[in-house]
């Protein structure tokens, strides 16, 4: 078959000038910020959960493993098991409005691009989730009818992973390899000590200590990955720990009290640790009554902060004898936050317009 009309190449709207001897000046139209989290159910319900695990658990970028290995495992083990035992999970944080980590990325993007356009950039922000609903394929595709030629990929993930921030480029680059006409494409890789960043968590920790005093200890939370992925040559460890000197730096005499750990491990391989539950048990076994957590590699709330933290966490710190607990919520839409993100954005479009 020939190349002229091969099936991956999808069909585009025709340009009414693209014959004509004298065409008119071309306009590049506004500038596409593409904002991609990682993904959430559609609804806190077993179907919906099946569905979404089914996709975010299927991606080699996730489960580094054979698929004859790993595909009998995730459909006749964890896909019949695991969905019915997070209904409740997800029931205890759903919002009104649906999914937290859908609608603080929505209301981020919504400021975003307000914030852009309040600094005379002609911006359309738009909203993708790497599993699930709205697809990278759905951004895109509203950037497109928007008339965005130049489309800048902004994932929200301070720090780098191959299991994160790779994936979701993967799945822009993908889309834009089946089109005939492709947008200009530029990403973020990492944004894990950028001054604005740093400044907006440091911030945020500094109101909930003028609120319910300095803590013992605060301990930064982040999602953990198999030590492997690191000894292969991963940087999210070394970005993890480069958040939280930044961090510790930032917040002066008081850095001291900054620890870390790594939640959310998932299967029998070795992770990266200390583990975030039992750091919290055995301080307060070890006479720690006053901890605070804060979870920087996450940009908006979701199951793994609103539940396993402030949930879980609060749970097996008190239980094991400590006394005051307080989580420190995700920057979300935070007014700094989204200050940064237009920073970053300007930052990353030079040359552009």
């Amino acid at each position: 078959m020939s190349m002229l009309f091969s099936p991956r190449y999808f069909p585009e709207p025709t340009d009414a000038e693209a014959l004509s001897p004298t065409p008119t000046p071309r306009d590049a139209g506004p500038l596409g910020v593409l904002m991609i989290n990682l993904g959430t159910p559609d609804a806190p319900t077993a179907p919906a959960i099946r569905r979404y695990l089914r996709e975010f658990l299927s991606d080699p970028r996730v489960i580094e493993l054979p698929a004859l290995l790993w595909q009998p495992i995730l459909r006749g083990l964890v896909l019949t098991r695991r969905p019915k035992k997070l209904v409740p999970r997800y029931e205890t944080i759903w919002m009104e409005e649906g999914s937290p980590l859908l609608v603080w990325t929505e209301r981020q993007a919504k400021a975003l691009q307000a914030r852009l356009q309040a600094q005379g950039v002609n911006a359309r922000v738009a909203v993708a989730m790497r599993y699930g609903q709205p697809s990278v394929a759905h951004g895109m595709d509203a950037l497109k009818a928007a008339a965005c030629e130049r489309i800048l990929v902004l994932p929200m993930y301070p720090q780098y992973a191959a299991s994160t921030t790779a994936t979701a480029i993967d799945r822009a680059t993908a889309y834009a390899a089946k089109r005939r006409n492709q947008p200009e494409l530029r990403w973020i890789k990492r944004y894990h000590t950028h001054p604005g960043y740093i400044n907006a968590l440091a911030t945020q920790i500094e109101q909930v200590w003028a609120q319910h005093g300095v803590p013992d200890r605060l301990l930064l939370s982040y999602h953990s990955l198999p030590q492997i992925t690191v000894e292969k040559g991963d940087p999210y460890h070394r970005d993890c720990m480069e958040t939280s000197q930044a961090l510790r730096e930032r917040l002066g005499s008081e850095g001291h009290r900054v620890y870390v750990s790594f939640q959310s491990r998932f299967g029998a391989q070795k992770w990266l640790q200390p583990f975030t539950e039992p750091t919290l048990k055995s301080w307060a076994q070890e006479g720690i009554k006053h901890v605070q957590v804060a979870c920087p590699g996450f940009t908006a709330d979701c199951l793994e902060t609103l539940e396993e933290i402030d949930v879980e966490g609060r749970e097996a710190f008190l239980q094991a004898g400590g006394e005051q607990f307080h989580y420190i919520p995700c920057l979300n839409a935070n007014e700094d936050f989204v200050e940064m993100l237009a920073a970053l954005t300007l930052e990353n479009i030079q040359g552009w317009f």
